[in-house]
């Protein structure tokens, strides 16, 4: 735009989250508790699931990959944030911002993708458990588990490529805890209107599509219950279910919730809230929802540990 400073700037300034001064130091005990847990957590998930042959099962493929996109896409914004309510440097490099900006991307399609894959694991698990295994097979489990860091990486490398075109003025405060694809747009000097029909278009298939068929999987799940009503098949598929459904409730209801229900009072608040809901809070769920929800990991877990105790003794 003519008129106005293009001077590229060399770092933006994380404004972080909205805590008052002296709650600061309880905030940063509780979200590093809260990364720690995430962390142990999808690890003992994705341990659990290479010593045990009992998970080496479609299924948990999928899990094992979902619990190491928590992983990372935690990984991606906490640190970052946890030293900035320590430091008082809030600043972020602009290669920095925007590698953090592919990252969160990437790890947030690949969850998404994820919980389709697991959606039509349920499906044919329920609706045609006979031929489950040659439906199954290794080769589909593992096209189910490459194509979407395939289109992940192409998606998120769009994103940032049509970023990195863009110049920005002398406001470099972004008022988040993290690189926001939406917040950068704000900041930026230069026509937008290109990123935001590839976010309109591209973004939105990105979500609407993995969300309509896992839908769509769930309807042909009750379906089938329906034509055979049991309280047994009833209570197994909500148990074969009920873990993936959670999980799928927490992911999208936060989504649904920030960009389907916008508020016009506070927007920067809410984004910011609902922003931890999905980065910080899901990711530490999820090892709960699966473990302990979960036959199949808690006995995994007895099975491991009385196996290293048997090892260990004398």
């Amino acid at each position: 735009m003519t008129g106005r400073n293009q001077t590229t700037v060399s770092e933006f300034l994380l404004l972080g989250l909205p805590i008052k001064s002296k709650h600061q130091n309880l905030s940063y005990v509780l979200f590093l508790a809260m990364y720690v847990t995430t962390v142990l957590g999808n690890l003992l998930i994705i341990v659990l699931i290479c010593l045990d042959p009992h998970l080496h099962t479609p299924m948990y493929l999928f899990l094992s990959n979902l619990s190491f996109s928590d992983l990372c896409f935690s990984s991606v914004t906490m640190p970052k944030l946890l030293q900035d309510m320590q430091s008082q440097d809030l600043s972020i490099p602009y290669a920095g911002c925007l590698t953090q900006m592919y990252f969160f991307l990437f790890f947030a399609d690949l969850e998404d993708f994820l919980l389709v894959a697991m959606a039509y694991d349920r499906y044919v698990a329920i609706c045609f458990p006979l031929h489950y295994t040659t439906v199954m097979s290794p080769r589909l489990c593992l096209f189910l588990v490459v194509l979407p860091w395939i289109l992940t990486t192409f998606h998120a490398m769009l994103h940032t490529l049509l970023m990195a075109r863009l110049h920005f003025c002398e406001d470099n405060v972004i008022p988040h805890f993290f690189c926001d694809l939406s917040a950068l747009l704000k900041l930026s000097c230069s026509d937008t209107r290109v990123n935001e029909l590839v976010i309109f278009f591209v973004g939105g298939l990105i979500i609407v599509i993995p969300f309509l068929l896992i839908i769509m999987s769930y309807a042909r799940i009750v379906s089938s219950i329906l034509k055979v009503p049991s309280a047994k098949g009833i209570c197994k598929a909500f148990s074969t279910c009920g873990s993936h459904l959670t999980v799928v409730s927490l992911f999208y209801g936060t989504i649904i919730g920030l960009y389907l229900c916008p508020s016009a009072n506070n927007s920067t608040v809410k984004e910011t809230v609902m922003a931890v809901m999905y980065t910080v809070v899901t990711p530490m769920l999820n090892p709960f929802i699966y473990s302990l929800r979960n036959r199949d990991m808690r006995g995994a877990l007895g099975r491991v540990f009385c196996r290293k105790k048997i090892h260990f003794s004398p």
